[in-house]
């Protein structure tokens, strides 16, 4: 049946509306879907551009160089030397436990390093580095190297490492790295990353922690191209970090090797400061221990024999160790008897043996007394007696503030570990320390360095250093910082009286060169190089009135940790003071016949910056100074051998 022609025309019409309105939406469609394109791909072209890039490209820390450390002139005292290593990356090995036994079967690895780098691998992200073994020999570096397709993750590194060339002369002055520990990172409140590096050290103790911060140099940066797992394909550029400042301590290493080994096998502490500047030269403590067994990792064999060692290696005696000073505390309460007018260099006390304060006996060393003693005798011969009268005359606040005055009871300011401020004690001190009142016979004890009064042997070296200037000598252990020099310790005029001063060191003047002073036997003999000193012994135990009657107990037939310390401090010369010396010995015994020799072989060997002649020293003393000159030249050639070797 043949349709109407006007309703094919109507069909017609209404098939073109439609297909308009299709058209016109699609092409809607396709305008709405060209824009956000365009949006896409040109407005926001650069974000999506950089959301690529940070898919693609890893950024990675590069450790940088650590400062070098030198002495006074120049030598090197901690550098960073090449060390071999082998480390993993965790995501790259498929199955570490696999990759680590293959590890073991071409090198030597110790099961606690195999331990150490499991636990590591379980707290860092798959693609960080960890190190699983340090300084290793090239032998081992190349089995590594020629295996590589067997140890997938495995990578054999050339790195830097601190090394301490001069070995136990600067442990306890210069100290040491280790890796970073939970502990260091909880002590910080915002860790640069560099810390969270597995392995990365940072100064333990000593200059190294002090300086931390500036030794330790800003990180590099690399950037590297990663898969989708995050392997790494390639490195595409690296910026090189920022190295540490170098360090330029005020030590000379000749004066510090020499005043070690004079210390020898002795607990002992010996510090030497310049009596202008305030320039530490020599800060040693023995024993002393090689710092460089920490920094490759010390075995716990070697760690136990350090602890339990009853000289204390590890503890810096100079800053750290507090004690008794004894009679060399004497001119403190000398001068501040003489500063407050209360008595004169020529007043008198008789000395008996003995002083009756409150009905208790205080003794002197000398049992049967002294007899009539001035100042200057009372110093050389070091009677008690004497100060005790001074101290019951002049009490003890003002004792204690001429203390302070002369360094004592202040905690320097120098970048060592644990430096302690001591004890000048007053009043006060007793009452908040141990809830109880002061009493005269503490006051008595003070007089002479005994009872509460501590000091460390770096505060009895500035005590000396004042005493030989008049200044506020400050000790000063860094010399330049990136050539930089910095701040003096010359100090200013400490406001005492020239002549109650000179009458101080008249009197330390005559303990090392009147024959009757306690020092005598251990005098300078070279014209021009004389010192000015004063001994000391201090006591550890108390001594009971029924061995004072039966004879007092010899030091050398007591347990050693029983016997007295001897001490001794000094300067010189005597007409132009340059240095200042003090002298701590451990449970020595009489501060005259142990700390005094060691004391005036220090000086000597620093005022002469070269080895003293024989005919400086008292001929009883030449033949034992021979000795160690001749053992420490053999020593000294045996390192510049073992230099050249290495170069």
């Amino acid at each position: 049946m043949r349709r109407n022609p006007k309703d094919n025309q109507h069909s017609v019409r209404r098939m073109t509306r439609r297909a308009l309105m299709l058209g016109g939406a699609q092409a809607a469609f396709i305008g709405v879907l060209g824009l956000r394109m365009r949006h896409l791909q040109v407005e926001q072209a650069d974000q999506f551009r950089l959301l690529a890039e940070e898919n693609r490209i890893n950024i990675r820390l590069i450790p940088p160089a650590r400062g070098q450390i030198f002495d006074r002139n120049g030598r090197v005292i901690a550098e960073n030397v090449p060390s071999y290593r082998i480390t993993m990356v965790p995501e790259d090995t498929g199955d570490p436990d696999l990759v680590l036994r293959r590890l073991a079967a071409l090198i030597d690895l110790a099961p606690e390093d195999v331990d150490r780098v499991r636990t590591t691998i379980d707290e860092v992200r798959g693609d960080t580095p960890v190190t699983i073994v340090d300084r290793v020999s090239w032998e081992d570096l190349s089995k590594v190297a020629v295996n590589g397709p067997a140890l997938p993750g495995i990578t054999p590194e050339v790195g830097l490492s601190r090394h301490y060339p001069r070995g136990l002369d600067y442990a306890h002055v210069v100290g040491r790295v280790g890796p970073v520990s939970s502990f260091d990172l909880e002590q910080i409140e915002n860790p640069d990353p560099l810390l969270r590096i597995p392995r990365f050290q940072i100064g333990k103790v000593g200059v190294e922690a002090k300086a931390e911060e500036i030794l330790r140099g800003r990180a590099g940066i690399k950037r590297v191209e990663v898969n989708a797992a995050g392997r790494v394909m390639r490195e595409l550029d690296r910026r090189e970090g920022e190295a540490g400042v170098n360090l330029q301590l005020t030590v000379d290493s000749a004066l510090q090797e020499y005043t070690q080994a004079r210390l020898a096998t002795e607990s002992a502490a010996a510090v030497v400061m310049d009596c202008e500047t305030g320039d530490l030269l020599a800060v040693a403590s023995a024993p002393s221990y090689d710092p460089n067994l920490f920094v490759r990792g010390i075995s716990s064999t070697d760690y136990s024999a350090l602890i339990e060692n009853k000289y204390r290696p590890l503890v810096p005696k100079t800053v750290q160790g507090l004690y008794p000073p004894g009679s060399t505390f004497k001119m403190v309460t000398a001068l501040a008897a003489l500063e407050a007018g209360i008595v004169t260099p020529e007043d008198t006390v008789y000395c008996p043996g003995h002083l009756e304060v409150s009905d208790r006996r205080f003794h002197c060393w000398k049992r049967a007394g002294h007899g009539s003693m001035d100042l200057r005798d009372s110093l050389s011969q070091s009677c008690d007696v004497y100060y005790y009268d001074l101290a019951l005359k002049v009490g003890i606040e003002k004792i204690s503030d001429m203390a302070r005055r002369l360094g004592l009871g202040v905690a320097f300011d120098v970048p060592m570990s644990s430096v302690k401020a001591g004890v000048a004690p007053t009043r006060d001190y007793k009452r908040e320390r141990f809830g109880q009142e002061w009493v005269i016979g503490d006051t008595v004890n003070a007089s002479i360095g005994q009872g509460f009064v501590l000091a460390s042997p770096m505060q009895l070296a500035v005590m000396s250093a004042r005493l030989a200037t008049g200044r506020a000598v400050t000790p000063r252990l860094i010399k330049s910082i990136d050539g930089v020099e910095q701040p003096s310790g010359h100090g200013d005029d400490l406001g005492l009286d020239p002549g109650n001063l000179r009458q101080v060191r008249r009197a330390m003047y005559a303990v090392s060169n009147h024959r009757r002073g306690t020092a005598y036997g251990s005098r300078i003999l070279a014209e021009g190089y004389q010192m000015a000193g004063k001994t000391g012994t201090s006591q550890v135990r108390n001594i009971t009135a029924e061995e004072r009657r039966r004879g007092v107990t010899r030091n050398e037939d007591l347990p050693w940790d029983r016997r007295d310390h001897a001490l001794f401090v000094n300067f010189a010369p005597y007409d132009a003071p340059k240095i200042a010396v003090a002298v701590v010995v451990e449970h020595g015994g009489g501060g005259s016949s142990v700390a005094a020799p060691v004391a005036r072989d220090i000086t000597l060997q620093a005022l002469y910056g070269d080895t003293p002649p024989l005919e400086a020293y008292p001929a009883s003393d030449r033949s034992r100074a021979k000795a160690l000159q001749d053992r420490l030249q053999r020593e000294r050639e045996a390192r510049e051998r073992e230099a050249q070797s290495r170069a």
